[in-house]
């Protein structure tokens, strides 16, 4: 694997891995009793943006640090299990 292909991938994990680190850990405007005027009752209260971003970039780090290891140290790829579908 080269480095562009390693960098494309980190991020893909590390979009996919956004969307997984996002909705966790959120209280909704009515849960947190603060609605503001012009919002929807189900938007956050609080996003905390910065401390998620922190929490993606570790969680993608941790899953391509193992597909790394899967796919360079022990060169498992998807040719080396068996067809599931037969003929393909």
């Amino acid at each position: 694997m080269g480095w562009i292909s390693g960098i494309a991938i980190y991020f893909i994990i590390w979009w996919t891995s956004l969307f997984v680190i996002l909705p966790l850990g959120q209280r909704s405007q009515v849960d947190a009793d603060d609605v503001t005027l012009g919002t929807t009752h189900s938007a956050p209260a609080q996003h905390g943006m910065g401390w998620k971003l922190v929490q993606t970039t570790i969680l993608a780090f941790a899953i391509f640090a193992a597909f790394y290891v899967v796919t360079q140290v022990y060169g498992l790829s998807p040719d080396d299990f068996p067809k599931i579908i037969p003929g393909t």
